[in-house]
């Protein structure tokens, strides 16, 4: 986005209209001159002249998809003209690497996310022991490789032997991890800039003078790289929005260090969503080395969708799962070539991951099972009640989380102080977790342990407890503790400046609740309502169904449980839906204010509002005549215009805050002929000072030189058209504007753009 302000001597009003010919004209300005005098306190600085614009998204540009395919199209048919007149063999080395050169990505990205979690899934393992002692043989080491084939492990050495003692030193532990972790996640501070580009505006009084007052300027939306699981932002990204900076790579290593810290203090969080973000940071670093990819946003995100299914098959060793999760939960588009390189990258993470062996195990699946007993038909009953409260822990999390962010997160002396508010809920989960065994842990050693499958009364603590006889009421209160306990930790947690996902939190509650449900059913390994339980309360929390089931299987290596996985997940999600109808990366959108068209629960809304005989017409997303006269620019024959009168065009444009609304170019007739996208703003300008400096004083829009800066056929819809032909045009052709025109005679009326789209659709019920 270019800085470009308003020189004192031009004199713009919103009714001006743009004359085909200009008296004067100014052909050795300094492009220097076009940025405002920051410093000037006689200069103003005024917000957007658009007064009803209260669109949330002023912080985020947007891609047009259609658009970049035309652009690439172009780029095909350039390198396939120079194969035929060449007809060399490098240029056909050349031709053969474009092609290849997506999957080459897709595999380098694979290699490098399984590395960084191979890092991250020892570090974690490590630095969480510590909490509870150290292996005096190298302190370096985890309690699973320093007792690795030792009966009775004696080179682990707990701090202490005294309850209380080895309390106080585990919540300490817990805190400093915490510290580390906020610490290095708020180095990612950062705001976005915003589209209103302050610059330096005169304006007349009532008599004529020219007067000057400053305004304060209002900073861009405040964000923490780092924090969270980064799954909602990318579903932002991959919806054709930009997020600046959000995929670097010093996002890349703060998430990874501080995802390892913050999973190491127990807190209930796990690396799974940061896991994606860090493959898709990968993977946005790798394709910005390739010119197709960095030259062109369509392609650069079909590659960001790829990265995304190899962060979840790093995670849960779930290749299939993690295609399939991105095509289902993350991506908006995603093509037949896009799955077959996600196939690709989600197989080399996997297969390397298992080749390094962080767990020591020389295994793919995390959490084997395998019970050696089937289920009945009566059991799915069972499956039926764990679906039913699994929607309910789920309905009930997102609901409150939400209600946690809008109230308590609010609060000044937390929002300003975010890792006040870490070490606050870190204190809290240390103190209610250590004295409850069965959730001390991290996320995935809880995981685990619960899935147990008991076929040695010795295996674990848990099948000591199940194997008595009588006295399992203590027992019984841990599940039954554990269970609210997760509940609660996890709702106060999810939204914690530190990296965070809610992945293993709820398979975690899943499992303690399915576990004590199997305490009750005879003949059957508790574990299996346990590995049932977890899917159900996932499903519930995340609303995935076909990706989960797939994960799950992987996960455990259960394929005889994928009908009981089925059935609890869809039960899970119908009573979740009922409760509250979005998800937790919904919500997670909504509360941060991420940009996101879904366009068929859109359509949806509208129906919704037409069955209330309430009236919706296209023109409600129109601007004012004011502001279409201030966005549009009339050119003379030819195609031709002044410089001067463009220059004043794209002053209005940022003067008024309009940058992300574009410029659209009419001729005498009113009629459409071009579109100057956001992004082409800046292009444009340092071409018009080539012109300047080339003694022109007028350009023609019909020349080559503009091919890559306009969009010359830009959509339109007939002001006559239904609401839902907007929203269906904006969500799967994937455009950032939309040219409304008359019925009639053709002539432009207006200009939608896909931010004032979702800004009205959020103001729906």
């Amino acid at each position: 986005m270019a800085n470009i302000g308003n020189e004192p001597h031009i004199e713009t009003h919103p009714s001006e209209t743009t004359p085909l010919l200009h008296p004067t004209c100014t052909p050795n300005r300094d492009v220097e001159s076009l940025r405002p005098p920051r410093n000037n306190i006689d200069d103003v600085l005024i917000p957007s002249t658009y007064e009803t614009d209260d669109t949330p998204y002023k912080d985020y540009a947007s891609i047009d998809w259609l658009h970049d395919l035309v652009k690439d199209n172009t780029r095909h048919g350039i390198r396939d003209a120079k194969v035929r007149r060449a007809n060399n063999t490098w240029v056909r080395i050349a031709k053969a690497w474009d092609s290849a050169s997506g999957w080459v990505a897709a595999f380098i990205v694979g290699l490098l996310t399984a590395c960084v979690a191979f890092v991250v899934d020892i570090s974690v393992e490590t630095v969480a022991d510590w909490k509870d002692g150290y292996c005096t043989s190298n302190i370096w080491r985890n309690r699973r490789a320093c007792c690795s084939g030792a009966g009775d492990c004696t080179a682990w050495k707990p701090w202490s032997t005294n309850f209380p003692s080895a309390y106080l030193i585990y919540v300490a532990f817990a805190l400093l991890f915490g510290l580390i972790a906020a610490g290095v996640t708020t180095t990612t501070k950062m705001r976005l800039p915003p589209v209103v580009d302050f610059g330096v505006a005169h304006h007349k009084d009532k008599t004529g003078s020219t007067q000057s007052k400053v305004v304060e300027q209002p900073q861009g939306k405040l964000m923490y790289m780092a924090a969270g699981s980064g799954i909602p932002e990318i579903k932002t990204i991959l919806c054709g929005f930009v997020i600046p900076q959000y995929l670097t790579f010093k996002v890349l290593a703060v998430k990874a260090i501080g995802a390892t810290f913050a999973v190491a203090t127990g807190m209930c969080l796990g690396k799974e969503g940061p896991f994606v973000h860090i493959s898709t940071c990968v993977g946005y670093l790798v394709a910005k080395h390739i010119p197709k990819f960095a030259e062109n946003q369509r392609k650069m995100r079909e590659m960001l969708s790829v990265a995304c299914s190899a962060g979840l098959s790093v995670a849960f060793g779930a290749p299939i799962g993690g295609v399939l999760f991105s095509y289902e939960e993350i991506s908006t588009y995603f093509p037949r070539r896009v799955l077959w390189r996600s196939f690709l990258c989600s197989l080399v993470a996997a297969a390397t991951l298992k080749a390094l062996d962080p767990t020591g195990t020389g295994k793919l699946v995390l959490f084997e099972t395998n019970y050696g007993v089937d289920y009945d038909v009566l059991h799915y009953f069972v499956f039926i009640f764990l679906g039913i409260c699994g929607g309910v822990f789920g309905g009930v999390f997102c609901s409150t989380n939400f209600l946690w962010s809008k109230t308590f997160r609010k609060q000044s002396w937390i929002k300003n102080s975010p890792v006040l508010e870490v070490c606050i809920v870190v204190l809290v989960t240390a103190v209610l977790q250590y004295p409850n065994p069965l959730i001390r842990d991290t996320g995935d050693i809880i995981m685990e342990r619960l899935l147990v499958d008991c076929n040695d009364i010795k295996e674990d603590w848990i099948c000591e407890q199940e194997a008595k006889s009588a006295g399992k009421g203590l027992y019984y209160a841990w599940l039954i503790s554990g269970t609210f306990i997760k509940l609660v930790l996890t709702i106060i947690t999810f939204g914690c400046k530190v990296p965070s996902g809610i992945i293993i939190p709820a398979l975690d509650a899943g499992a303690l609740f399915g576990r004590m449900v199997g305490q009750l059913i005879p003949d059957i390994s508790p574990g299996i309502f346990a590995m049932v339980g977890s899917a159900a309360f996932l499903a519930g929390v995340s609303r995935m169904t076909v990706s989960l089931a797939v994960i799950m299987f992987e996960l455990t290596g259960e394929v005889n449980f994928i009908p009981p996985f089925m059935v609890a997940i869809l039960t899970a999600k119908w009573v979740a839906d009922y409760i509250t109808p979005d998800g937790v990366y919904d919500l997670s959108q909504h509360i941060m204010g991420h940009p996101f068209l879904d366009s068929e629960q859109a359509v949806v809304k509208l129906r919704a509002l037409r069955d209330g005989e309430e009236s919706l017409e296209l023109d409600v997303l129109l601007p004012p005549r004011r502001v279409m006269e201030q966005i549009t620019l009339q050119t003379g024959p030819n195609s031709q215009v002044m410089i001067s009168d463009l220059r004043t065009k794209l002053d209005d444009l940022s003067s008024g805050g309009m940058f992300d609304i574009g410029l659209v170019i009419v001729n005498e007739q009113g009629i459409c002929t071009g579109y100057v996208p956001e992004s082409s703003i800046t292009p444009l300008l340092h071409l018009i000072r080539q012109q300047e400096l080339e003694g022109r004083n007028c350009v023609s829009f019909a020349g080559d030189m503009f091919e890559k800066l306009i969009d010359r056929s830009p959509l339109n819809i007939s002001t006559k058209a239904p609401l839902e032909y907007a929203v269906e045009m904006f969500g799967k052709l994937g455009l950032s504007h939309l040219v409304v025109v008359d019925d009639d005679t053709a002539k432009v009326v207006g200009m939608i753009g896909k931010k004032r789209l979702l800004s009205f659709l959020g103001r729906l019920k």
